[in-house]
């Protein structure tokens, strides 16, 4: 069974999810460093929020860990490059809070407008200021997005209904796309230049990391308001509070700081700065979110499976027209396996047809995840290759947007043998096609017999005799003939695992050549 490790509060819904799934769910809260090491030592997956920091030490100490799960958006607390060196998948669940993050965006920068913050505290003390804290409109106000992301996507939308101009920082997006979200991409110093507004909706990055400092704010539009919902680090916290002494930003809203938690900060004794402690993902929707979408991850990562939210594995945002090959590509690995009994030190993969003109990365390691299945050491879509190479089996694939018989196949070849298979119908039903160049046509299941037989009568009829006799149930067979008609390939799904006695049996039989008896991932 294996063992969950969650450090920090996530979902009720999402504890229950990975309980109903079969896994043995650890709570410990408030771990130190050295409880934390203590616990993960026999951990197959953890999963933490912002709290806890999972360092190249403590993924070290994880000999048995398949994958860390963060329930949220941001890794700067998760060491991913060490993760990845070891095998281990990162997950997170980007789009859990990015409605939250942007309803608290728009909150915060409401509130430094109006001066809402100040305002309640002065009443509250029993003084009635109007005058003093009289504020601006939003409307016809350009606010500056800096990330055009998820959440700055976000942000767009609802400003533009308060009537604002919108211009965008972002070097990954593309004019057009800017365009339809009726923003105009600048560069960093023209936008600070123009903006009333900034909100910040970049990852903490070392690029990012004071990407608004005093000569950022040199730049700045008087009177400037910025908003940084994002991460701390992003904003130099001291060349701020020197722009807001000065005056040439008119005032801040922060919910995000360089060291946290933190309760003293120069920026708190301003009254034009908004402050509140991380809170943009912090609502019940959020949270609820985040429970159950890392917790699927989670399961998926453990079953071996495509997982959607993993950051260290390349192309693993893959395609709706590339997703559905995943599973075969897997199945097509692993029967390929059976076939040679033992890789061949050089394997060629292709993808033929429409699925060849789309980056292939994550079919490749579908298939040399199926290619590997059979080994003692744990294989996931982020050490195939790793492995494989280990082995010393050399993986190459290829695309190419011809096709012949299909619209769409997978071939993986090497060491004398071949196998293919495609995705049919709108149902998406796997196909295996060719077997060892001879054409096929059955699905792929969990117990299969590959036979090679002379091409005479009574040789199907003695093979089905002896599975009839033994209990073994057959579900589908196809026959494939050789090109001079000497020879014969028989494909045999069957509906209960075949024992290897039975395989010594058929390859006994008169007229089988060769038996091959192969359990496929389910």
């Amino acid at each position: 069974m294996f063992r969950v490790l969650v450090t920090e509060k996530i979902a009720q819904s999402g504890i229950e999810l990975l309980e109903n799934s079969g896994y043995e769910v650890d709570i410990q809260l408030d771990l130190s460093e050295a409880e934390l090491i203590k616990a993960i030592e026999t951990a197959h997956a953890v999963i933490v929020r912002s709290a806890t920091t999972i360092t190249k030490e403590i993924i070290s100490k994880g000999k048995d860990l398949l994958v860390v799960g963060r329930a949220g958006i941001g890794l700067d607390n998760v060491d991913v490059e060490a993760a990845t060196d070891q095998g281990v998948m990162v997950v997170n669940a980007p789009k859990s809070n990015i409605l939250s993050a942007a309803e608290h965006t728009m909150a915060l920068l409401l509130s430094q407008a109006r001066n809402i913050p100040p305002a309640d505290e002065a009443l509250r003390n029993g003084r009635w200021e109007r005058s003093k804290w009289t504020g601006v409109e939003l409307a016809d106000k350009t606010l500056g997005i800096i990330g055009l992301g998820r959440i700055g996507k976000l942000v767009a939308q609802r400003a533009l209904s308060f009537g604002m101009k919108l211009v965008a920082y972002d070097p990954f997006v593309e004019p057009e796309r800017a365009k339809q979200l009726s923003v105009d991409l600048l560069t960093l110093k023209e936008l600070m230049e123009i903006s009333d507004f900034v909100t910040i909706h970049v990852a903490k990055t070392p690029e990012t990391v004071d990407l608004i400092s005093k000569e950022t704010l040199a730049y700045a539009k008087p009177n400037l308001r910025i908003v940084n919902v994002a991460r701390g680090g992003i904003i130099n916290e001291s060349d701020l509070d020197t722009a807001i002494r000065s005056g040439q930003v008119a005032g801040a809203a922060l919910d995000v700081f360089e060291t946290e938690p933190t309760t003293k900060s120069p920026l708190f004794g301003h009254p034009n700065v908004v402050v509140t402690p991380h809170l943009g993902a912090s609502t019940k929707e959020a949270q609820e979110k985040a429970g159950i979408t890392i917790a699927e991850q989670v399961d998926l990562a453990l079953q071996g499976r495509f997982v959607p939210f993993a950051v260290n594995v390349s192309a693993s945002d893959a395609t709706e027209t590339v997703r559905p090959f995943l599973p075969l590509a897997e199945k097509l690995g692993a029967l390929f396996a059976g076939l040679c009994q033992t890789l061949p030190r050089a394997i060629k993969i292709e993808f033929a047809g429409e699925i060849g003109g789309y980056d292939n990365k994550i079919t490749e390691l579908s298939a040399v995840k199926g290619l590997l299945a059979s080994q003692e050491q744990a294989v996931s879509f982020v050490n195939a290759l790793n492995v494989a190479k280990e082995q010393g089996v050399v993986i190459e694939s290829r695309n190419t947007t011809t096709a012949f018989d299909y619209l769409n196949t997978i071939k993986i070849e090497g060491g004398g043998h071949s196998i293919a298979g495609t995705v049919i119908g709108l149902r998406g039903d796997h196909r295996i096609v060719m077997v060892d160049d001879h054409t096929v046509d059955v699905p792929p299941s969990e117990h299969m017999i590959v036979l090679r037989n002379d091409d005479r009568p009574g040789v199907i009829g003695e093979v089905g005799t002896i599975l009839g006799e033994n209990g073994i149930n057959i579900a589908d067979m196809n026959v494939g003939r050789s090109k001079d008609g000497l020879g014969a390939l028989m494909v045999i799904s069957t509906q209960n695992p075949v024992p290897q006695a039975i395989g010594e049996k058929l390859i006994n039989t008169d007229g089988v050549t060769e038996c091959s008896i192969v359990n496929l991932p389910d």
